[in-house]
């Protein structure tokens, strides 16, 4: 079973996250902001990381730019789930290592979807 880190400051945020691809068939596992999604990852190996933009403590941007200095996590995804739609946002979360981009709020069977595209 694949396992995806969700990061998000929101617990409702989390919930529908992890509801929606535990009910795909993924194991997740949840960080509240950047520094402890970055824990996480550091303790356990994820297959696929979901996160948000705007947090406290460590930002979404700042968490993807952490992650990829991590070797096991040059090659896994990272999914950028935000309200944020600004062009040069964007192209920041992609420079920082972001694979793609879903805005909230979003459809269950969206990121279902994206999810299964990206990890097969």
């Amino acid at each position: 079973m694949k396992t995806i880190l969700s990061v998000d400051d929101s617990a409702s945020m989390r919930q529908m996250v992890r509801l929606t691809l535990s009910g795909a068939g993924y194991s997740v596992v949840e960080a509240g902001d950047g520094a402890e999604g970055l824990k996480v990852a550091q303790s356990k190996p994820v297959n696929m990381i979901v996160t948000d933009l705007n947090m406290p403590v460590m930002d979404g941007l700042t968490f993807i730019r952490e992650v990829r200095k991590l070797p096991a996590y040059r090659g896994v995804p990272i999914l950028f789930l935000t309200t944020e739609s600004d062009a040069t946002i964007k192209q920041q979360a992609k420079e920082a290592g972001a694979t793609g981009w879903i805005t909230k709020p979003f459809k269950p069977e969206q990121l279902s979807a994206v999810v299964k595209k990206v990890l097969g």
